[in-house]
């Protein structure tokens, strides 16, 4: 009864002994003091067995929270702590840790709880070495209760190196099971020998087949997270594209409305540069600019140049450095030009593809012109031959016909005249039309040479300007010559006549191919020009010398008559002027000044002393005739 009571209030094992120790004694017999032992033992044994219960139902209790606990959504690193958690937890371990399986038979650490160091993290573990290769191996728990001196496992120097420097001694492995196969291996181990019970042993191996299944299906929700993500990334980079090509509709409808308006290549190139965020400046075949939407400074022509013949190459756009690429112009197989531009970022392939469409509206542009000037090129000839001839209308007339081409007559205009040296001319006749319908001009063909009317001022800018641009097309040498400006209809025949004197001139002076104006002629301008312009002439060669000597009473135009009579000689110029050397050395220092520092060469001094010639006989005869001097010298004086 005394057991009993002690029994059923759950009475220390140290009270069971004190009732033994009594019953000696008393002198109790030795059947009642067996009794009493054995009663004691059962009683020992009935409440060991409750405790290993209690202990159990702990644990299975303990191990349905981990169950719902890997129930949530962890990512694969967030379940292995909480495994390792739980399991350090569950079986009082001083360390937990957990290798997942790699290819190759290797496993790896991916995170340990309670370790003191860090050699644990990320080592690699052999998967037929250890307690972790042994429990591999047969599909079973293993455990050792002094690892280090156990001889029954395969030991492994790195793994040995770690368990010293962590001071474990027991260890305890159990695989991760999914089906037949195993993902990796869940460890507990302690700084002390421990004898691990069958009890812990079963609880450890529930808990990682519960750990199993949560790797697995984290694993599972990892590879479905990446693979949304990667939807979600294909599906922004669809809508991305889905933009980036709204964009190159709108600017590429954007830029045909203004080639279909009758927009002028600038705007093309604005509205192109806009779109791509860049400056955009559009070139013919021979690498002269067309049109710009602003500058390129530094810009690499060598390699603008191989740009060019790469893109014509591929029929694509070809980048050149510094975020410049260079896109062809072509219609069909024939050369337009391209078109250069300069971004602040790089391309994309929709950009890529807008400036092929920009390309190709340039393109467009350049064939409606020269289509349109084709049309009218008729009209335009006949009008530019009757200027050129004795019109059969009014000058009333002709000015109305030039402005229903939108060509304005009473504005200054000059004539050039090409002469091509060999080769087809009709190439020259196709891209005269072109040129003179886009520079606002006329254009006709006489006696073998293109005739061009153009609007400026410049004669000699303007006959640079053709020459640049057909020679090249043409590959052979053009002769260029013109007159000008004129400023109503009756001086074009007039212009005409200088501009082909002036041709002639190029061919007699040996100079076929070359492009100048009759002012570009010197004194032969003179000779050549019909209104024999004297005052002009001596102006250009002599008149601040003129205008010095009007001004400061000097005798600087005396002085350069001296010099040349006497050949060049300052000493005998000084004799003939009654003056010391260094006076005349500094009034030629003057004059130099005045004229540029080249008027003593060959060519400039013959005009100058022809200049000096003419002005000196005009003088003469004003003084004979008794009557004021008109032009330049009536302004002067006479010196």
């Amino acid at each position: 009864m005394a057991v009993l009571e002690l029994l059923a209030r759950q009475a220390p094992s140290g009270e069971f002994e004190d009732l033994l120790l009594r019953a000696r004694r008393s002198g109790a017999s030795e059947g009642a003091l067996y009794r009493m032992e054995r009663a004691v033992g059962l009683a020992r044994g009935i409440t060991s067995s409750s405790s290993r219960r209690e202990q159990r139902e702990a644990g299975l209790a303990a191990l349905v929270d981990t169950a719902r606990d890997l129930t949530f959504p962890y990512d694969v690193d967030g379940l292995m702590r909480v495994i390792t958690r739980r399991a350090r937890g569950l079986l009082n371990f001083d360390m937990a840790y957990v290798s997942l399986r790699a290819p190759g038979g290797v496993s790896h650490i991916r995170t340990s709880e309670g370790a003191t160091t860090s050699l644990l993290s990320g080592m690699r573990l052999s998967d037929d070495r250890g307690i972790g290769g042994a429990a591999h191996a047969a599909g079973a728990p293993a455990w050792s209760a002094d690892y280090l001196a156990d001889d029954r496992f395969r030991h492994s120097d790195e793994v040995d190196e770690v368990v010293r420097a962590e001071g474990l001694r027991a260890i305890m492995a159990v695989p991760l099971r999914n089906g037949d196969s195993s993902v990796g291996a869940l460890y507990g181990a302690d700084r002390q020998v421990r004898h691990y019970t069958p009890d812990e042993i079963g609880l450890m191996c529930s808990l990682a087949d519960l750990a199993a299944v949560a790797i697995v299906k984290a694993g599972l929700l990892d590879q479905t997270r990446a693979e949304v993500t990667e939807l979600e990334l294909d599906s922004s980079r669809a809508r991305t594209s889905l933009t980036r090509m709204r964009h190159v509709s709108e600017a590429h409808s954007r830029i045909m409305n203004l080639v279909l308006s009758g927009g002028d290549l600038c705007n093309v190139a604005k509205a192109a540069g806009d779109a791509l965020d860049g400056t955009v400046l559009i070139r013919d075949p021979g690498g002269r600019a067309l049109a710009s939407g602003g500058e390129l400074p530094d810009l690499d022509e060598e390699a603008v140049a191989k740009a060019s013949l790469d893109a014509h190459a591929g029929r694509r756009p070809v980048v050149t450095g510094q975020n410049t690429w260079v896109a062809p112009i072509i219609a069909g197989s024939e050369d337009l030009g391209v078109l250069v531009i300069r971004t602040t970022t790089g391309l994309t392939e929709e950009d890529e593809r807008l400036l092929e469409l920009s390309a190709q509206s340039v393109a467009f542009l350049l064939l409606m012109r020269r289509s349109t000037a084709v049309a009218e090129g008729p009209v335009r000839d006949e009008l530019l031959d009757d200027l050129l001839g004795e019109p059969q209308h009014s000058p009333q007339q002709i000015m109305q016909r030039a402005r229903r081409l939108g060509i304005d007559l009473s504005t200054p205009h000059v004539l050039v005249v090409a002469r091509p040296e060999g080769g087809e001319q009709g190439r020259a006749v196709v891209w005269a039309s072109s040129y003179a319908y886009r520079m606002s001009g006329l254009k006709t063909v006489h006696g073998g040479c293109v005739v061009l009317l153009l609007p400026g001022l410049d004669a000699s800018a303007a006959a640079r300007a053709v020459s640049g641009e057909l020679t090249p097309l043409l590959g052979h040498p053009v002769s260029v010559g013109a007159a000008g400006p004129a400023r109503n209809p009756d001086g074009v025949a007039r212009m005409y006549l200088e501009a082909m004197r002036c041709l002639d001139a190029l061919t007699a002076l040996n100079g076929v191919g070359s492009a100048a104006s009759v002012q570009d002629l010197g004194f032969l301008g003179l000779l050549l020009s019909d209104d024999h312009d004297v005052d002009g002439f001596i102006e250009s060669a002599i008149g601040p010398v003129l205008d010095y000597d009007a001004e400061r009473f000097t005798d600087l135009t005396r002085t350069l008559e001296a010099y040349f009579a006497s050949g060049g000689s300052p000493t005998n110029a000084a004799e003939e002027l009654h003056v010391h050397p260094n006076t005349v050395s500094r009034r030629l220092d003057r004059i130099g000044e005045l004229l540029g520092a080249d008027w003593q060469k060959p060519g400039r001094v013959l005009e100058v002393q022809l200049a000096l010639r003419l002005q000196r006989t005009r003088d003469v005869l004003v003084a004979q005739r008794g009557a004021p001097a008109s032009g330049a010298a009536a302004d002067r004086g006479t010196p």
